[in-house]
Protein backbone atom coordinates (compact mmCIF):
# COMPACT_ATOMS: atom_id res chain seq x y z
CA UNK A 1 0.00 0.00 0.00
CA UNK A 2 1.61 3.30 -1.05
CA UNK A 3 2.18 5.82 1.70
CA UNK A 4 2.20 8.85 -0.58
CA UNK A 5 3.43 10.12 -3.89
CA UNK A 6 6.99 8.97 -3.14
CA UNK A 7 6.92 5.18 -2.54
CA UNK A 8 10.74 4.92 -2.55
CA UNK A 9 11.01 6.03 1.10
CA UNK A 10 11.90 3.41 3.69
CA UNK A 11 10.99 3.66 7.35
CA UNK A 12 13.17 2.20 10.11
CA UNK A 13 11.36 1.32 13.29
CA UNK A 14 12.36 3.12 16.46
CA UNK A 15 11.76 1.99 20.03
CA UNK A 16 11.32 3.97 23.19
CA UNK A 17 14.26 4.81 25.40
CA UNK A 18 13.07 2.42 28.10
CA UNK A 19 12.80 -0.54 25.74
CA UNK A 20 16.14 0.34 24.12
CA UNK A 21 17.89 0.41 27.49
CA UNK A 22 16.46 -2.99 28.48
CA UNK A 23 17.37 -4.69 25.17
CA UNK A 24 20.86 -6.28 25.04
CA UNK A 25 23.18 -4.86 22.36
CA UNK A 26 23.40 -6.57 19.02
CA UNK A 27 26.50 -8.73 18.44
CA UNK A 28 29.38 -6.90 16.80
CA UNK A 29 31.69 -9.93 16.43
CA UNK A 30 31.33 -13.69 16.07
CA UNK A 31 33.83 -16.51 16.48
CA UNK A 32 33.12 -20.02 15.23
CA UNK A 33 35.00 -23.21 16.11
CA UNK A 34 35.90 -26.04 13.70
CA UNK A 35 33.59 -28.46 15.54
CA UNK A 36 30.58 -26.41 14.49
CA UNK A 37 31.81 -26.08 10.89
CA UNK A 38 32.37 -29.84 10.59
CA UNK A 39 28.85 -30.50 11.90
CA UNK A 40 27.40 -28.13 9.30
CA UNK A 41 29.40 -29.72 6.46
CA UNK A 42 28.40 -33.21 7.60
CA UNK A 43 24.75 -32.15 7.54
CA UNK A 44 25.22 -30.77 4.03
CA UNK A 45 26.80 -34.00 2.78
CA UNK A 46 23.88 -36.05 4.17
CA UNK A 47 21.15 -33.94 2.54
CA UNK A 48 18.60 -35.45 0.16
CA UNK A 49 18.54 -34.76 -3.57
CA UNK A 50 15.47 -32.56 -3.18
CA UNK A 51 17.15 -30.22 -0.68
CA UNK A 52 18.95 -27.23 -2.17
CA UNK A 53 20.12 -26.14 1.28
CA UNK A 54 20.07 -27.32 4.89
CA UNK A 55 19.53 -25.44 8.12
CA UNK A 56 20.29 -26.10 11.77
CA UNK A 57 20.77 -24.63 15.24
CA UNK A 58 23.92 -22.96 16.52
CA UNK A 59 25.00 -23.45 20.13
CA UNK A 60 27.59 -21.42 21.97
CA UNK A 61 28.27 -18.83 24.60
CA UNK A 62 28.32 -15.05 24.88
CA UNK A 63 31.67 -13.98 26.39
CA UNK A 64 30.43 -10.39 26.31
CA UNK A 65 26.99 -8.93 25.54
CA UNK A 66 28.24 -7.82 22.11
CA UNK A 67 30.15 -10.99 21.09
CA UNK A 68 29.11 -14.56 20.30
CA UNK A 69 31.21 -17.74 20.33
CA UNK A 70 29.74 -20.65 18.32
CA UNK A 71 31.13 -23.99 19.50
CA UNK A 72 28.55 -26.58 18.36
CA UNK A 73 25.74 -27.09 15.88
CA UNK A 74 23.08 -29.69 15.12
CA UNK A 75 20.76 -30.27 12.17
CA UNK A 76 17.07 -29.31 12.16
CA UNK A 77 14.42 -30.92 9.96
CA UNK A 78 12.77 -28.50 7.56
CA UNK A 79 10.98 -28.43 4.24
CA UNK A 80 11.10 -25.61 1.74
CA UNK A 81 8.99 -25.02 -1.38
CA UNK A 82 8.20 -22.03 -3.55
CA UNK A 83 5.05 -21.38 -1.52
CA UNK A 84 6.11 -22.01 2.08
CA UNK A 85 8.80 -23.10 4.52
CA UNK A 86 8.28 -25.35 7.55
CA UNK A 87 10.64 -25.99 10.48
CA UNK A 88 10.15 -28.83 12.96
CA UNK A 89 10.16 -26.84 16.21
CA UNK A 90 9.60 -29.84 18.47
CA UNK A 91 12.54 -31.67 16.92
CA UNK A 92 14.70 -28.57 17.40
CA UNK A 93 13.82 -28.27 21.10
CA UNK A 94 14.15 -32.02 21.75
CA UNK A 95 17.60 -32.08 20.16
CA UNK A 96 18.72 -29.13 22.27
CA UNK A 97 17.56 -30.84 25.48
CA UNK A 98 19.32 -34.08 24.52
CA UNK A 99 22.50 -32.17 23.67
CA UNK A 100 22.53 -30.42 27.05
CA UNK A 101 21.89 -33.67 28.93
CA UNK A 102 24.62 -35.46 26.99
CA UNK A 103 27.19 -32.90 28.05
CA UNK A 104 26.48 -33.52 31.74
CA UNK A 105 26.51 -31.09 34.65
CA UNK A 106 30.29 -30.97 35.07
CA UNK A 107 30.89 -28.66 32.09
CA UNK A 108 31.82 -25.13 33.02
CA UNK A 109 30.52 -23.65 29.78
CA UNK A 110 26.73 -23.30 29.83
CA UNK A 111 25.78 -23.62 26.16
CA UNK A 112 22.71 -21.86 24.87
CA UNK A 113 21.01 -21.33 21.53
CA UNK A 114 22.69 -18.37 19.82
CA UNK A 115 21.21 -18.60 16.31
CA UNK A 116 20.98 -20.77 13.22
CA UNK A 117 22.90 -21.68 10.08
CA UNK A 118 22.06 -22.31 6.45
CA UNK A 119 24.11 -23.80 3.64
CA UNK A 120 23.88 -25.69 0.43
CA UNK A 121 22.72 -23.08 -2.05
CA UNK A 122 21.00 -19.77 -2.40
CA UNK A 123 17.41 -19.47 -1.31
CA UNK A 124 14.87 -19.22 -4.09
CA UNK A 125 13.87 -15.61 -4.45
CA UNK A 126 10.10 -15.88 -4.23
CA UNK A 127 7.65 -13.37 -2.83
CA UNK A 128 10.24 -11.34 -1.03
CA UNK A 129 9.43 -8.26 0.95
CA UNK A 130 11.07 -4.85 0.67
CA UNK A 131 14.80 -4.96 1.08
CA UNK A 132 14.85 -8.75 1.00
CA UNK A 133 17.31 -10.79 -1.00
CA UNK A 134 18.77 -7.92 -2.94
CA UNK A 135 22.53 -8.06 -2.82
CA UNK A 136 22.52 -10.32 0.23
CA UNK A 137 23.52 -13.55 -1.49
CA UNK A 138 20.35 -15.61 -1.20
CA UNK A 139 18.93 -14.08 1.98
CA UNK A 140 15.22 -13.54 1.46
CA UNK A 141 11.76 -13.85 2.94
CA UNK A 142 12.21 -17.44 4.08
CA UNK A 143 15.44 -16.55 5.84
CA UNK A 144 13.63 -13.70 7.59
CA UNK A 145 10.88 -16.04 8.80
CA UNK A 146 13.39 -18.55 10.15
CA UNK A 147 15.33 -15.71 11.76
CA UNK A 148 12.14 -14.56 13.49
CA UNK A 149 11.65 -18.05 14.96
CA UNK A 150 15.18 -18.16 16.34
CA UNK A 151 14.82 -14.64 17.73
CA UNK A 152 12.16 -16.09 20.02
CA UNK A 153 14.48 -18.93 21.05
CA UNK A 154 17.41 -16.65 21.92
CA UNK A 155 15.40 -13.86 23.58
CA UNK A 156 16.28 -11.44 25.06
CA UNK A 157 19.49 -11.69 23.00
CA UNK A 158 19.39 -11.27 19.21
CA UNK A 159 19.90 -14.39 17.10
CA UNK A 160 22.86 -14.67 14.73
CA UNK A 161 22.72 -16.28 11.31
CA UNK A 162 25.74 -18.06 9.81
CA UNK A 163 25.73 -18.72 6.06
CA UNK A 164 28.26 -21.33 4.94
CA UNK A 165 29.25 -21.41 1.27
CA UNK A 166 30.55 -24.90 0.48
CA UNK A 167 32.22 -23.90 -2.79
CA UNK A 168 30.37 -26.59 -4.76
CA UNK A 169 28.29 -24.14 -6.78
CA UNK A 170 29.63 -22.58 -9.94
CA UNK A 171 30.90 -19.06 -9.39
CA UNK A 172 30.59 -19.23 -5.59
CA UNK A 173 33.69 -19.76 -3.50
CA UNK A 174 33.87 -21.38 -0.09
CA UNK A 175 33.49 -19.11 2.90
CA UNK A 176 31.59 -18.26 6.07
CA UNK A 177 29.42 -15.19 6.59
CA UNK A 178 27.59 -14.02 9.72
CA UNK A 179 24.56 -11.74 10.02
CA UNK A 180 22.18 -10.19 12.52
CA UNK A 181 18.73 -8.94 11.58
CA UNK A 182 17.29 -5.47 11.92
CA UNK A 183 13.56 -4.71 11.51
CA UNK A 184 12.40 -2.26 8.85
CA UNK A 185 9.04 -1.07 7.64
CA UNK A 186 5.98 0.76 8.86
CA UNK A 187 4.55 -2.10 10.93
CA UNK A 188 6.44 -4.95 12.61
CA UNK A 189 6.30 -8.09 10.49
CA UNK A 190 8.45 -11.20 10.58
CA UNK A 191 9.42 -10.88 6.91
CA UNK A 192 10.26 -7.17 7.13
CA UNK A 193 13.92 -7.19 8.14
CA UNK A 194 17.36 -6.75 6.66
CA UNK A 195 20.44 -8.81 7.46
CA UNK A 196 23.41 -6.79 8.65
CA UNK A 197 26.87 -8.43 8.22
CA UNK A 198 28.91 -9.14 11.34
CA UNK A 199 32.68 -9.82 11.37
CA UNK A 200 33.28 -13.58 11.59
CA UNK A 201 36.49 -15.23 12.81
CA UNK A 202 37.58 -18.87 12.97
CA UNK A 203 39.01 -19.82 16.36
CA UNK A 204 40.06 -23.16 17.80
CA UNK A 205 41.30 -24.53 21.10
CA UNK A 206 44.75 -26.04 21.55
CA UNK A 207 43.20 -29.51 21.69
CA UNK A 208 41.61 -28.94 18.26
CA UNK A 209 44.90 -27.89 16.64
CA UNK A 210 46.21 -31.46 16.37
CA UNK A 211 43.11 -32.59 14.49
CA UNK A 212 43.25 -29.64 12.12
CA UNK A 213 46.93 -30.24 11.37
CA UNK A 214 46.15 -33.89 10.60
CA UNK A 215 43.36 -32.89 8.20
CA UNK A 216 45.66 -30.42 6.45
CA UNK A 217 48.28 -33.13 6.09
CA UNK A 218 45.76 -35.40 4.39
CA UNK A 219 45.08 -32.69 1.78
CA UNK A 220 48.65 -32.97 0.47
CA UNK A 221 48.86 -36.75 0.77
CA UNK A 222 48.85 -38.73 -2.53
CA UNK A 223 46.02 -41.03 -1.40
CA UNK A 224 44.14 -38.33 0.55
CA UNK A 225 44.70 -39.93 3.96
CA UNK A 226 46.96 -39.23 6.90
CA UNK A 227 47.71 -41.00 10.17
CA UNK A 228 49.18 -39.65 13.41
CA UNK A 229 52.96 -39.89 13.43
CA UNK A 230 55.34 -40.97 16.15
CA UNK A 231 55.69 -38.61 19.13
CA UNK A 232 59.24 -37.69 18.19
CA UNK A 233 58.26 -36.90 14.60
CA UNK A 234 55.34 -34.82 15.82
CA UNK A 235 57.68 -32.91 18.12
CA UNK A 236 60.09 -32.35 15.23
CA UNK A 237 57.32 -30.97 13.00
CA UNK A 238 56.08 -28.74 15.80
CA UNK A 239 59.56 -27.33 16.36
CA UNK A 240 59.99 -26.62 12.65
CA UNK A 241 56.59 -24.89 12.52
CA UNK A 242 57.40 -22.81 15.60
CA UNK A 243 60.81 -21.86 14.22
CA UNK A 244 59.27 -20.79 10.92
CA UNK A 245 56.62 -18.69 12.68
CA UNK A 246 59.22 -17.00 14.87
CA UNK A 247 61.35 -16.24 11.81
CA UNK A 248 58.40 -14.53 10.11
CA UNK A 249 57.60 -12.51 13.23
CA UNK A 250 61.25 -11.50 13.63
CA UNK A 251 61.50 -10.43 9.99
CA UNK A 252 58.34 -8.32 10.32
CA UNK A 253 59.51 -6.65 13.55
CA UNK A 254 62.92 -5.86 12.05
CA UNK A 255 61.26 -4.42 8.92
CA UNK A 256 59.08 -2.17 11.09
CA UNK A 257 62.11 -0.98 13.07
CA UNK A 258 63.98 -0.20 9.84
CA UNK A 259 60.99 1.70 8.51
CA UNK A 260 60.54 -0.50 5.44
CA UNK A 261 57.19 -1.94 6.62
CA UNK A 262 54.07 -0.15 7.80
CA UNK A 263 53.37 -0.89 11.49
CA UNK A 264 50.02 -2.46 12.30
CA UNK A 265 48.75 -1.59 15.83
CA UNK A 266 46.34 -4.54 15.90
CA UNK A 267 49.10 -7.00 14.97
CA UNK A 268 51.43 -5.43 17.53
CA UNK A 269 48.88 -5.86 20.31
CA UNK A 270 48.27 -9.46 19.22
CA UNK A 271 52.01 -10.28 19.34
CA UNK A 272 52.29 -8.59 22.73
CA UNK A 273 49.42 -10.68 24.13
CA UNK A 274 50.76 -13.93 22.65
CA UNK A 275 54.33 -13.42 23.81
CA UNK A 276 53.14 -12.19 27.19
CA UNK A 277 51.54 -15.53 28.09
CA UNK A 278 54.73 -17.52 27.46
CA UNK A 279 56.24 -18.53 30.83
CA UNK A 280 59.71 -17.27 31.63
CA UNK A 281 60.95 -20.48 33.14
CA UNK A 282 61.95 -23.29 30.79
CA UNK A 283 62.00 -26.12 33.29
CA UNK A 284 58.89 -27.88 31.99
CA UNK A 285 59.91 -27.61 28.33
CA UNK A 286 63.49 -28.69 29.03
CA UNK A 287 62.34 -31.68 31.07
CA UNK A 288 59.95 -32.83 28.34
CA UNK A 289 62.66 -32.44 25.71
CA UNK A 290 65.16 -34.42 27.79
CA UNK A 291 62.62 -37.19 28.26
CA UNK A 292 62.05 -37.43 24.51
CA UNK A 293 65.79 -37.52 23.79
CA UNK A 294 66.29 -40.19 26.48
CA UNK A 295 63.53 -42.38 25.05
CA UNK A 296 65.05 -42.06 21.58
CA UNK A 297 68.53 -42.92 22.95
CA UNK A 298 67.26 -46.00 24.81
CA UNK A 299 65.36 -47.19 21.73
CA UNK A 300 68.49 -46.93 19.58
CA UNK A 301 70.54 -48.70 22.29
CA UNK A 302 68.11 -51.62 22.50
CA UNK A 303 67.99 -51.86 18.72
CA UNK A 304 71.80 -51.98 18.58
CA UNK A 305 72.04 -54.67 21.27
CA UNK A 306 69.46 -56.78 19.47
CA UNK A 307 71.41 -56.52 16.23
CA UNK A 308 74.69 -57.48 17.96
CA UNK A 309 73.01 -60.47 19.60
CA UNK A 310 71.64 -61.63 16.25
CA UNK A 311 75.08 -61.38 14.62
CA UNK A 312 76.72 -63.34 17.50
CA UNK A 313 74.09 -66.04 17.16
CA UNK A 314 74.77 -66.35 13.45
CA UNK A 315 78.54 -66.45 14.05
CA UNK A 316 78.18 -69.18 16.73
CA UNK A 317 76.02 -71.31 14.50
CA UNK A 318 78.54 -71.12 11.68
Amino acid sequence: MPLGPSPSAIYIQNTSQANHAATPPRPTSLTIHPTALFSILDHYLRRTEQQHRVIGTLLGTRPTPSSVSVTNAFAVLHSETEEQVAVDMEYHRSMFEMFVRGRGDGNKEQLSIVGWYATGGAEKQVAQGPGQGQGQKGLGTYSALIQNFYEQETAPYPAVHVALDTGTEEGVGAGVRAYVSSPVGVSPKAENCVFVPVPCELRFHDTERAGLDLLLASATSPNGTASPGAPLNTLHDALLSTSSALSRVLAYVQAVLRGTAEPDPALGRYLWNVLGVVPDEEGGWATSLQDSVMVSYLANLVRGQAEVAARLALAGGA
